[in-house]
């Protein structure tokens, strides 16, 4: 799997504003970023476009962290799940997680370490958007 794939991301978050920098990171690291604020609009992208992952930020609330993960195996047994700010080692739908308060740099190195380790979608590792 390319380290360097372009990978077709859905990031929902419940506030605009904690949505901005991030999206902006992961596009600047060559990924495609559709945006989503809330649990309605993740739902509604996910049953509209085809994604390689999704991220749950940390301003949805705690039931949205919980339940977009089987929403999205639901809609996309394929894409993989990242939860920010959860401890997705008990979520048997969450692929990765990230700590409460961790960086975009480390958001984007569990990107790179699911990419690594074969969790991506074959789409994804052949660079298709």
């Amino acid at each position: 799997m390319s380290k360097t794939g372009k990978l077709r991301i859905l990031y929902g978050e419940g506030e605009e504003e904690a949505q901005a920098a991030p999206a902006a990171a992961f596009e600047k690291a060559g990924h495609s970023v559709q945006k989503a604020l809330g649990r309605k609009a993740a739902v509604e992208a996910l049953q509209k476009g085809t994604f390689d992952l999704v991220v749950l930020g940390p301003s949805l609330t705690r039931n949205d962290r919980h339940h977009l993960p089987y929403m999205t195996k639901k809609a996309q047994p394929a894409a993989a799940v990242l939860v920010m700010h959860a401890d997705g080692s008990r979520h048997p739908y969450v692929d990765a997680c990230t700590d409460t308060g961790a960086s975009v740099e480390n958001v984007l190195a569990r990107i790179e370490g699911l990419q690594i380790a074969g969790v991506m979608t074959a789409g994804a590792a052949a660079g298709k958007s």
